[in-house]
């Protein structure tokens, strides 16, 4: 608790939280963090519980949100719309059971049921006689907004109910008994949203017309469904989950997994990876596997929501304050905050990209403090108005480099600097170029400028690459301005009198290096068609290459229409890889690396293990937990299976890890299969693990999706 007056700091705090509230829930512009407005709000429930005294009727702690929007009928819920409380760690979870055990007693027998929590606008939708009635904003939990004419333009919503047909028994793995009948009135609470990736593909279509874009998915999906005009809400992605129930009349429902399934009979979409579980560390364990797996969900979540399954405990629980406390919400680590933009930077690439970034104060997002975050391209600042100075939203999302989602223009003083391009390279002075078509600018000098040789040394020296141990950014920099290094086959020029007196290089550490170099001799030739750094060539065009070709000398050598006509080479690459070796100084450098004894041929094809993936097509993305994706690629290759580097229809499985990005989104938009590391190992079979060069009995890695249901677990076969 800070030190000074605690009521001048607790009307301090209530009308911070207030405006913060208005901007968030009513104008749809933010203008602090969830995790600052969670801090304050934490900081003021302190205070109040320190002195009573400071307790208003109006202060936010007494609320659920802000008011409704004035444009809209007000609707008042027949009952509250209420909030979560938070649990921000596993003892926050535990306090919170020992709770619930200490208000029921010790032996009472509880079930949970848990799901992520979405993070979009909370609706309340009234059916009556099986009719789509009404439907309004949560608004500040007593009264909302009347949205219904844009709710009917939601796909999800259904506009009658379909009629359920009764349910298997309680424990069957499938579903509790439900109600025959359709109610004769009910109110369902859910969630409007918009998919990550639509998103993203509306924010660029706004951007295409000159209009403004959204800050994030929550504010894209409440924009649209705030639109005076219904059918500019139709022409927008949103998507509906519903959670729960408000009244319910003509049926009785007797717990939460039964009305999730009760709602799924009647028609409502209901997230397909809630659990009931009878037992609180699986429940725990669950939110451990979510909050590793976030990044591979298509829409944005913050959390996981716990909620005691019966409603009769439900009821004695209660509600204390504005959080009922048979439910709470378990905060993923914070992945966007606020803070100023101090200098926008530019960095060259190993291409000739320049890149601009974005310098800030620190901020810690999840644990880790964020100086730096990526701005895109030209187009992206222009287009959102970035200028240095201001406050900027800032997004780290799993392990992937953060980046500026916008400015917080409430928060503008005036002072900010418009930005614009440099018109050359701030490396070696080069004017830049910009191909048509393309937002990248490039510094044109491939051959000489001393920021793309860093970074080419740095992609050649890579675990994907040529994997030299003991050289990387800083070491690949430090060679390029000693002027050791004037293209990657100079670091096989390398001896231990380049780093005699040299500060930090011992003997032991001489040693190692010139061995990790001479080691790297040995690699694969698709491994150095990755380390040259061509255009749009990956580790999997890459073995399609060296497979088809059989010696770099080969591919040197061939002509765009005998590329293209490799199945997974397409015209981009194609071009690409005869742009490349139609290089002098490429071809100059091939000759450096023969002479210095690297391997410019394929060996002998590797033995199939089995034919158990032919005819099927494999795209990886993201971090898998035991292997790397070029192990993940040899495992398929080992089996039949083929490894493509984009996602379409013809694909068979998209395999996912940590941290998986667009391809997953894609998938899910196709309806493409996704499966995780043990999904494919069983796809191979797991007599064949060994096979394909894997451990026989790899142990089971933390972080992997819910297992299939154990006693005492029920899933939703959705």
């Amino acid at each position: 608790m800070p030190e000074g007056d605690p009521a001048r700091r607790a009307a301090e705090l209530r009308e911070i939280l207030t405006e913060a509230n208005y901007r968030y829930h009513v104008l749809d512009d933010p203008s602090i963090s969830d995790a600052e407005y969670d801090s304050l709000m934490r900081e003021l429930q302190a205070l109040e519980a320190a002195h009573p005294e400071l307790q208003t009727p109006d202060s936010p702690t007494r609320r659920v949100g802000g008011p409704p929007a004035s444009q809209f009928a007000k609707v008042r819920h027949p009952l509250p719309m209420l909030s979560l409380g938070n649990a921000m760690d596993e003892a926050g979870l535990r306090e919170w059971q020992a709770r619930v055990l200490r208000l029921l007693g010790p032996d009472a027998p509880l079930a949970y049921v848990a799901e992520p929590k979405i993070d979009g606008l909370a609706v309340a939708l009234t059916y009556r006689d099986g009719q789509f009635v009404q439907g309004a904003t949560r608004g500040d939990g007593e009264v909302g907004e009347d949205v219904t004419a844009n709710l009917r333009t939601v796909g999800g919503i259904p506009l009658r109910l379909r009629p359920p047909d009764g349910g298997g028994e309680e424990g069957d793995g499938t579903s509790p008994p439900l109600p025959a009948a359709l109610p004769t009135s009910i109110e369902v609470r859910g969630e409007v949203y918009i998919r990550i990736a639509d998103f993203e593909a509306l924010n660029e279509r706004l951007a295409a017309a000159g209009e403004k874009i959204f800050a994030n998915a929550r504010n894209s999906a409440a924009g649209t469904l705030r639109q005076k005009d219904p059918a500019l809400t139709a022409a927008r992605p949103l998507r509906f989950f519903a959670y729960g129930v408000g009244p319910v009349e003509g049926v009785e429902l007797t717990s939460q997994w039964q009305t999730l399934h009760y709602l799924r009979a009647l028609g409502f979409p209901v997230n397909s990876d809630a659990r009931r579980f009878e037992r609180f560390d699986e429940v725990l364990a669950y939110c451990r596997q979510w909050m590793a797996r976030r990044d591979q969900l298509p829409y944005e979540a913050d959390g996981i929501v716990i909620k005691v399954d019966s409603f009769a405990q439900q009821r004695e629980l209660g509600v204390v304050q504005r959080d009922p406390r048979w439910a709470i919400a378990f905060k993923f680590p914070a992945r966007e905050a606020i803070t100023r933009l101090t200098r926008i930077v530019v960095n060259v690439g190993r291409t000739g990209v320049v890149t601009p970034n974005a310098e800030l104060e620190p901020v810690q997002i999840g644990g880790v403090t964020v100086r730096n975050a990526s701005l895109h391209n030209a187009d992206y600042i222009a287009q959102r108005d970035i200028r240095e100075g201001d406050y900027v939203t800032v997004k780290r999302a799993g392990d992937v480099i953060p980046y500026v989602v916008g400015p917080v223009l409430s928060r503008r003083t005036g002072t900010e600097r418009p930005w614009s391009f440099p018109a050359t390279c701030p490396a070696c002075g080069t004017p830049l170029e910009r191909v048509e078509g393309e937002a990248a600018w490039r510094c044109p000098n491939f051959g000489i400028c001393p920021a793309q040789l860093v970074r080419r040394v740095e992609h050649f020296v890579s675990r994907g690459a040529m994997d030299i141990v003991g050289i990387g950014e800083r070491q690949a920099e430090q060679f390029v301005t000693l002027g050791w290094i004037k293209d990657v086959a100079d670091l096989y020029s390398l001896s231990a009198a380049h780093f005699e007196g040299l500060e930090g290089y011992g003997p032991k550490r001489i040693a190692n290096l010139l061995q990790a170099i001479e080691e790297s001799k040995q690699r694969p030739l698709e491994r150095l068609i990755v380390g040259l750094g061509i255009r749009f060539v990956g580790s999997v065009a890459a073995a399609d290459l060296a497979r088809h070709f059989g010696s770099l000398d080969a591919i040197m050598a061939a002509s765009e229409a005998e590329l293209v006509a490799i199945d997974g080479i397409g015209p981009v690459v194609a071009a690409s890889v005869v742009q490349f070796f139609g290089r002098e100084e490429n071809r100059r450098v091939v000759e450096k690396l023969r002479a210095a004894g690297l391997r410019l041929t394929a060996g002998a094809p590797r033995q199939r293990a089995s034919d158990g993936l032919a005819g099927k097509t494999f795209v990886l993305t993201g971090t898998l937990p035991s292997m790397t994706r070029e192990q993940a690629a040899e495992l398929i290759q080992a089996h039949g299976g083929k490894v493509s580097e984009s996602v379409s229809k013809k694909t068979s499985y998209v395999v996912a890890g940590a941290s998986a990005g667009s391809k997953l989104a894609r998938a899910q938009q196709l309806g493409v299969p996704v499966l995780d590391e043990e999904g494919l190992l069983a796809l191979v079979g797991a007599d064949d693990r060994r096979a394909g060069g894997l451990p026989a009995t790899p142990t089971e890695p933390e972080g992997q999706p819910p297992a299939p249901a154990a006693e005492g677990q029920l899933t939703m076969d959705l």
